[in-house]
């Protein structure tokens, strides 16, 4: 466990903003299936700035079929917001509810809670300490769930009682207003997408791992597994709405390390929004260089790599070509893969300064 993640899972206070934490019954529960162990679910949402967003996918959660016999809640984590998410998780939580249109009936209970200290490691492990669900499920604050999100994840705990995390689909909610360069499969395909995608087909599959590490995205997690692993390192992760990344799949390279199995099912879906400032080339050099970086960092980290010399006769032959493409696609590509490249010895500088710390606290 990272000394990062360690601490926040032992250091982590948290003020529930609403009373009566998970106590609510899904609709279509019975009396009986109250006290069935293992039957209760959270939904964790982090969010920063986006209330607009947010209300968004709390809809759609609250439009989603509900399976009998559940405990379903959401929570939400207002990470460092100045806009007026304190003033709509208010209104929701004290009318009981998590703003779905009153005709639709019952809504899913919602709680939140206020982390000051920006970054998202932060807010998620501001929530540690206030789950008591048996299985959590993330959501990003700018997905969209599927219709029958909530029922698919209840039936894959049912399903694999063994499994410790389930992974779904992270699908781009495209409406047809893209450019084609998005769904380019050819030589100049640009990677990684402004718009996250997690997609392994649509079968079942045991251990993905072996396939990528997933993302944080669309993950469900026993909460046990908070006690094994720890929480998520602070050192990694966006802080407001930086590019930064990688402090979901480094929580998961630990909790496979704890021991936990995962399981892969098509069948959670979320919906990326497209924000199509993100189609802007500004964007695809920051994201490809951040991302990249965080990547590095880990697999530095993982195997006390040095910083390996090819990465700078990468970055200048992508440059290179980049300035004597004849046509945009080749460009772009170029473009964006000096600057992964640029992000790969970050990563490595990063890594390399990580071992010099705590060398140093010893």
């Amino acid at each position: 466990m990272t000394e990062t993640g360690r601490a926040a899972f032992r250091g982590a206070s948290v003020e529930c903003a609403s009373a009566g934490y998970g106590t609510e019954l899904a609709a279509g529960a019975t009396a009986a299936d109250a006290v069935r162990p293992n039957r209760s679910l959270s939904v964790l949402i982090s969010t920063h700035d986006r209330a607009d967003l947010l209300e968004r996918t709390i809809r759609y959660l609250n439009e989603a079929a509900r399976p009998g016999g559940w405990t379903i809640d959401i929570l939400v984590v207002a990470n460092a917001c100045t806009d007026r998410t304190h003033d709509f998780l208010s209104n929701c939580s004290s009318q009981g509810n998590a703003g779905a249109p009153q005709e639709h009936g019952s809504r899913l209970g919602l709680h939140w809670v206020a982390e000051p200290d920006i970054g998202k490691s932060h807010a998620q492990n501001r929530a540690i300490r206030v789950l008591t669900a048996e299985w959590v499920a993330f959501v990003d604050d700018d997905h969209r769930v599927d219709s029958s999100y909530l029922a698919a994840v209840c039936e894959a705990v049912e399903n694999y009682p063994d499994a410790d995390i389930f992974c779904g689909r992270i699908l781009p909610d495209w409406d047809g207003t893209e450019p084609a360069w998005v769904h380019d499969t050819g030589e100049y395909r640009i990677y990684p997408l402004p718009v996250p995608r997690y997609d392994l087909g649509d079968k079942p599959l045991p251990s993905p791992e072996e396939k990528g590490i997933p993302g944080g995205g669309n993950l469900v997690v026993r909460r046990s597994l908070f006690e094994r692993a720890g929480g998520f390192a602070t050192d990694f992760g966006p802080q407001g709405h930086n590019l930064a990344g990688g402090e979901d799949q480094e929580w998961v390279r630990r909790a496979i390390a704890a021991g936990a199995r995962l399981q892969y099912v098509p069948a959670i879906v979320q919906h990326h929004y497209v924000d199509h400032e993100r189609l802007r080339l500004s964007y695809l050099l920051r994201k490809a260089y951040e991302r990249s970086a965080s990547v590095a960092r880990m697999a530095s980290e993982a195997t006390s790599a040095g910083l390996p010399p090819y990465l700078f006769r990468k970055s200048m032959q992508h440059s290179l070509l980049a300035a004597t493409a004849l046509s945009t696609p080749r460009r772009r590509f170029h473009l964006v893969r000096a600057a992964a490249s640029l992000g790969e010895i970050k990563g490595h500088l990063q890594a390399r300064s990580d071992r010099a710390n705590r060398a140093g606290r010893r």
